[in-house]
């Protein structure tokens, strides 16, 4: 314990003798219990978020400190809880919440230790970061004032993304989210592309690196891997250090690319902890600390004062198609903009199946010039008048005539549809696509 001040008149150098022979903190602490997906400690004093280590022979399992009750810290295990025997030792991290990053990286998928999933040796990083940054100042950010060219047509054309913006992209199951992303990943124009995939099916990584991203998209990029059978805290730690090391190139100056999937999987492993914890929910499930966690994430993106930036596409599963589901309506308002998939558009065929109307960029006024603005008002026109007769084109009750407005849309519809439509493999430049765009319009 902290000795005493000391008091008016007392001998300062036996304070100071005390003061030195004054026991510290206990280097160690001791496996008390399992709780499920917790693990207390006791004899082990740490402060929320530090990372311990337990001993168990031939090797150590990390843990989080989430919290204390009885005087004992409450951690969750970043592995499996196998093997683990009461009073089993436990000590502090010596690296502490921190991750490898550097150039080795590129090329490379890791999973949310660093440690390489692709059969590789392991990548030899000669820097480390921090897993927690706070988010830069908001008036240290560089405004948003140039266009990323992400090859992608529709988004190029009618929803296009700036350098440092931070967008959503809201899809349900089997409506081409993963093609989209591919897309992105292998066309923009960024130095380094990092990909956070956080739950996902084991199966569902491989596919993506080898099909959607692809050799080429591969040679730029660094894929962080955290699979759902993995505990709920390395899902999150896979966000985190897909974050930070896309933080580590954007302080070198490059232009970075984050794409996270999902989000929503990052709040759900949240959830699984902070409930472990003791903590009580407040909508669907989800805790305080779920919507206190998101924005010290998403926020971490951006650009920053010096040179580099790093713009983020995270995407947010939404059940039945659902967007006000309460960890899209957050998302949402954080974000600078959202991009919705339709799983009617996707059911005819049409890919990527973005449902312009219900997508916002909310920097196009930035980075645009006003015929551009123009053009994609005039096409989002075309197609909100084409959903108002919807119904009756469907069937065929619609005379033509009836409304200058619809009849234009019907005779512009071909080539509205020949703007959204791209194949994985095809290339898209963006002077192409704004061509093509003036040409509708």
């Amino acid at each position: 314990m902290k000795p005493e001040e000391p008091e008016a008149g007392v001998d300062l150098g036996a304070y100071v003798r005390r003061a030195k022979a004054a026991p510290g903190p206990p280097a160690e602490g001791r496996v008390h219990e399992i709780m499920g997906l917790l693990v207390g400690v006791a004899g082990l004093r740490a402060a929320t978020g530090d990372r311990l280590e337990i001993d168990l022979g031939a090797e150590r399992l990390p843990l989080e400190v989430l919290g204390f009750r009885d005087g004992r810290l409450l951690a969750a295990p970043l592995g499996s809880t196998s093997g683990i025997e009461p009073g089993a030792r436990v000590v502090r991290s010596a690296e502490g919440a921190t991750a490898e990053a550097g150039d080795a990286l590129l090329g490379r998928v890791i999973d949310a230790f660093g440690r390489p999933l692709d059969d590789l040796p392991m990548p030899v990083c000669t820097d480390r970061v921090r897993l927690h940054r706070t988010p830069p100042p908001p008036f240290a950010r560089r405004p948003i004032t140039q266009p990323l060219a992400t090859g992608v047509r529709v988004l190029d054309a009618l929803l296009p993304l700036g350098r440092g913006q931070r967008v959503g992209l809201f899809a349900g199951t089997g409506v081409g989210k993963s093609t989209l992303l591919g897309m992105m990943c292998r066309r923009a124009r960024a130095d380094v592309v990092v990909v956070g995939l956080v739950g996902e099916r084991g199966r569902e990584v491989g596919d993506f690196v080898r099909g959607a991203l692809g050799a080429e998209g591969l040679a730029r990029s660094v894929v962080v891997a955290a699979t759902g059978d993995a505990p709920p805290l390395v899902r999150v730690q896979g966000a985190l250090r897909a974050t930070a090391i896309a933080e580590y190139f954007r302080d070198r100056g490059a232009d970075v690319l984050l794409v996270m999937d999902s989000v929503t999987r990052f709040a759900m492993a949240l959830r699984e902890a902070s409930l472990a914890a003791g903590e009580p929910p407040v909508t669907k499930g989800y805790t305080p600390s779920v919507f206190a966690a998101l924005p010290n994430l998403l926020e971490r993106a951006g650009n920053a004062s010096h040179k580099g930036s790093i713009t983020a596409v995270y995407t947010v599963l939404v059940e039945g198609d659902d967007l006000s589901d309460p960890i899209s309506d957050a998302v949402r308002g954080i974000l600078d903009g959202h991009i919705v998939l339709s799983r009617a558009l996707a059911d005819r065929g049409l890919f990527p199946a973005v449902d312009v109307l219900k997508s916002v960029s909310r920097v196009i006024h930035d980075i645009s010039t006003p015929e551009h603005r123009r053009s994609a008002a005039a096409v989002r026109e075309l197609l909100g008048a084409h959903q108002e007769a919807s119904d009756l084109l469907k069937i065929g009750a619609y005379v033509r005539g009836s409304d200058p407005r619809v009849d234009q849309a019907v005779l512009s519809m071909p080539r509205i549809e020949a703007l959204i439509r791209q194949e994985l493999e095809e290339a898209a430049p963006r002077e192409q696509s704004l061509a093509l765009l003036r040409s509708i319009a």
